[in-house]
């Protein structure tokens, strides 16, 4: 398992080349000039030639492309040109709120497709099979950004159940130490602001939820309905077996694997992808620092918080792949 996990590290080399090659290039040929935006429309051209000279951007492209490159290896993502703060410490403040509000998300899409797709394998072409995969349909197909809004509307403008945006409500009080209220919470054993914080997370974790949420119970469903056509399935319950045994013991152990890639693939979707419901929600997370940063031409921004995203993508993909073994004794990896 180490020569696997050396391999697929070295491998993660020109993957995050490529990455930056591409996000450099498309980020500095669109129209738009980051020293304007920094000195506003009153900048007279004698300030945006000096600025544009001290932020290196009268270099070649492959000259301003090196440059980049060559302080990663030092986690050097540069400096924000708004905030002139480093990138890499402005990602760690954003980060972990992008990441609660994956996990409270991915934790709604499993605990509900995973049952989903079981029970609709174990009665396949039923009612209920027919009404949750078309509910899995229409989820895949809804865009979140209405989704979003129409679960504001109805929670938290018409019933009032809810908040509509942030993280926490005014007036509650909470250290931060990891910057994951939830856990923050746990920690201080500060009950209010965690009650808080979960309901601030339920409208938007919800919306995110709603695509991963499809995508798994059609892939448990078929993944299922594949173990339950097995030789060994049926043997099973010719020994007498009883259903719940033969379905949870025997069938979702065997197929757990493509569920759990899908589940994988889909945590990593959701920290890179929750830049709509980032911004509908006012999150304050890393997807709605991007569009800002887009907005505002500040390109060492987009650049890293690109590149921070990929890299995290690869390792959820490394983490699903060595969770194989642990599922599927067969598996090796040497």
């Amino acid at each position: 398992m180490v020569n696997y996990i050396i391999k697929r590290l070295l491998a993660l080399i020109p993957i995050i080349i490529g990455v930056v090659l591409i996000v450099f290039l498309m980020i500095h040929l669109i129209p738009g000039d980051p020293a304007q935006v920094m000195l506003g429309e009153r900048g007279t051209e004698e300030a945006l030639a000096a600025l544009r000279e001290s932020m290196g951007l009268n270099d070649p492209l492959y000259v301003q492309f090196w440059r980049y490159i060559s302080k990663l290896p030092r986690g050097d993502f540069g400096r924000s040109i708004i905030s002139n703060n480093p990138v890499l410490l402005e990602i760690s403040h954003r980060f972990p709120a992008t990441i609660e509000l994956s996990v409270f998300a991915m934790i709604f899409a499993v605990l509900i497709g995973i049952p989903a797709g079981i029970f609709a394998s174990i009665h396949q072409n039923s009612w209920f099979d027919n009404l949750s995969m078309s509910f899995a349909l229409i989820g895949v197909s809804m865009p979140i950004f209405w989704l979003g809004l129409m679960l504001i509307w109805l929670f938290a403008v018409v019933l009032g159940w809810l908040p509509p945006s942030s993280r926490l409500s005014v007036g509650i009080e909470l250290n931060n130490i990891t910057n994951l209220y939830v856990l923050d919470s746990l920690i201080q054993g500060n009950w209010p602001a965690l009650w808080d914080s979960f309901k601030h997370l339920l409208l938007p974790s919800a919306a995110l939820a709603t695509i991963p949420m499809a995508i798994i119970a059609r892939m448990t469903r078929s993944s299922m309905l594949e173990v339950l056509r097995q030789d060994y399935i049926r043997t099973a319950y010719a020994k007498g077996l009883s259903g719940r045994i033969v379905v949870y013991k025997h069938a979702l152990k065997n197929a757990l694997v493509p569920i759990i890639t899908v589940v994988g693939l889909q945590f990593g979707v959701l920290l890179g992808g929750a830049i709509l419901t980032e911004t509908i929600f006012s999150w304050p997370g890393l997807g709605r620092y991007l569009v800002n940063a887009i907005y505002a031409r500040d390109y060492p921004v987009v650049q890293g918080g690109i590149l921070f995203f990929s890299i995290t993508f690869v390792f959820v993909n490394l983490i699903v792949d060595l969770s194989y073994g642990s599922i599927d004794p067969r598996i090796q990896y040497d």
